[in-house]
């Protein structure tokens, strides 16, 4: 008797954890069925900072982590901006220009000291300590004025990358007397990794953002394809050279067409040769860097710009493995 209830129970129950289980794998499928249906939509966010307009794009399913991760995104740029930006009386910048010494963050020690690497490897085309000559051709305040060569040579004294000091063991930064530095030539590439950071942390796959003329994207489109990114013609910035499409990204162009002014019928542009300290005359108009490295493609969109084609690829042709390029 006990037998047969034993063998009968063990039949009911073997159906029942049967029947069960069937539920479990079909709650478990619906469960992947609805992931996966789950509607991805574009979330975006736009700032002003580091005197440009930006736009945040981000895509996911999940609506409150999209939101979330753009507000981090927005506080880490408005944070870098308020570091870096030569504008802002209180900035690290700012404080170290008017002292000429500082102990300062890691984020302002990192961004320096590869800005100091980049300065040695492209021999100075591009430099920090140009400061004092955008101030003086009035590319910092909008007062713009033609300088003399005599006003020129006198302020050169000042500019060499090398009047900064960097001790990275006490986090201490110092520049030469009456020189100055800005970072604006960096900076925004380094904000465009860092935002990537945050994005790629909150495991959001696909997402573009827009830094001025700084972009950088992860994953791919709605699409589902590569991300294309135009590149405007410099001598018709209506028109476009042509795009290219990338995926984990980042592309930034420089251009002369960007900031300048006109005396006497002739064009003044913002980018300045550190050697001559007047605009560029190197026959470049622009130059777009295609770059795992934001920070990188930042710097280097000025460095060939200031060196021109000839120099340009013989320093393509040593470093291809970290940029490709495109110039006009």
């Amino acid at each position: 008797m006990s037998k047969i209830k034993k063998n009968k129970w063990l039949r009911w129950g073997s159906v029942s954890i049967m029947y069960i289980g069937m539920l479990f794998v079909m709650c478990s499928c619906d469960k992947k069925e609805n992931k996966k249906n789950k509607l991805v939509k574009e979330y975006t966010r736009d700032v002003f900072a580091m005197d440009t307009y930006m736009t945040l794009k981000v895509y996911s399913d999940d609506g409150k982590k999209a939101e979330s991760t753009l507000d981090e995104s927005v506080r880490e740029i408005e944070k870098l901006d308020d570091m870096f930006s030569v504008g802002n009386d209180q900035s690290e910048v700012s404080i170290l220009n008017e002292s000429g010494s500082e102990f300062v963050s890691k984020d302002f020690l990192k961004v320096i000291k590869r800005a100091e690497e980049i300065s040695k490897d492209t021999d100075g085309a591009f430099d920090i300590t140009i400061f004092p000559l955008m101030e003086e051709w009035g590319f910092v305040n909008k007062n713009y004025k033609v300088l003399s060569d005599s006003e020129i040579k006198k302020i050169l004294e000042y500019v060499d990358y090398r009047k900064v000091d960097i001790d990275e063991n006490e986090d201490f930064v110092s520049i030469d007397e009456n020189s100055k530095i800005d970072l604006g030539g960096i900076v925004k590439g380094y904000a465009s990794d860092m935002v990537m950071d945050i994005i790629k942390k909150n495991n959001i796959e696909n997402a573009v953002i827009s830094l001025g003329g700084n972009v950088a994207c992860i994953g791919k489109n709605k699409d589902k394809k590569l991300w294309k990114i135009a590149i405007k013609d410099p001598d018709n910035v209506d028109e476009y050279l042509g795009s290219v499409e990338v995926s984990n990204k980042s592309v930034i162009t420089s251009g002369g067409y960007e900031r300048f002014f006109e005396k006497d019928g002739k064009k003044y542009h913002h980018i300045l040769d550190p050697k001559t300290g007047k605009p560029s005359d190197s026959g470049v108009s622009s130059v777009t860097i295609i770059s795992n490295d934001g920070l990188l493609a930042d710097a280097l969109s000025t460095s060939l710009f200031v060196m021109g084609k000839e120099k340009a690829e013989i320093y393509w042709r040593i470093h291809s493995e970290e940029f490709d390029y495109i110039l006009k």
